[in-house]
């Protein structure tokens, strides 16, 4: 009992197991005896541990480059009434996509203008964080690529956006120069909601 007492009391690889002074078969044996909770292959949390998403932290955590985008960004800043089936999570191009929760869908986007409106966001419960984008390039990523999102998303986000203290469509169209597939589609529902 004394070695969970060291682990961490956030989700943790076998790396963090071998930092606190324990093996990786000592970790595969408690989670063997339910003593620890096996998220995915080598990620583990002590029982008492509360995380909200942890198909999330698993994703986040395989992959450090991982950021919230499209409906589930939207979503995250209240932009989108849906409740998405799969967390989107997006990568640079190149990048390998990491086995993991079925509840995970992954974007390929452009190394070049991966970072453009990347912020990070720390899950709750855990010492992890995952990039997310800001609203205004979610709604230029829902417009972009409306073949994924749905044509009636990138409408009801921009909607919501602009109804929003603040808000200012120049931010949306900075964003859509750097994205220019988004540009056209974006400054035609700019037009019609004005």
């Amino acid at each position: 009992m004394h070695r969970i007492a060291a682990l961490p009391t956030h989700p943790f690889t076998l790396e963090d197991a071998s930092a606190a002074g324990i093996s990786a078969r000592t970790v595969q044996r408690l989670a063997t005896a339910g003593l620890l909770v096996r998220l995915g292959r080598g990620l583990y949390q002590r029982p008492e541990t509360d995380v909200d998403d942890t198909d999330l932290c698993t994703a986040a955590t395989r992959a450090p480059d991982a950021t919230l985008c499209l409906t589930s960004a939207l979503v995250h800043h209240g932009l989108v009434d849906d409740i998405p089936a799969r967390i989107d999570l997006a990568l640079p191009r190149g990048a390998r996509r990491p086995a993991g929760p079925p509840t995970v869908q992954w974007h390929l986007f452009d190394a070049k203008t991966f970072t453009v409106g990347r912020t990070s966001l720390e899950i709750d419960g855990t010492r992890t964080s995952v990039g997310l984008y800001s609203a205004e390039r979610s709604i230029v990523d829902a417009f972009r690529l409306r073949d994924v999102v749905g044509y009636e998303t990138g409408i009801e986000a921009l909607r919501t956006w602009l109804r929003r203290r603040g808000s200012a469509p120049a931010a949306l169209l900075s964003i859509a120069r750097t994205l220019p597939r988004a540009q056209g589609p974006l400054r035609e529902a700019l037009n019609y909601l004005a």
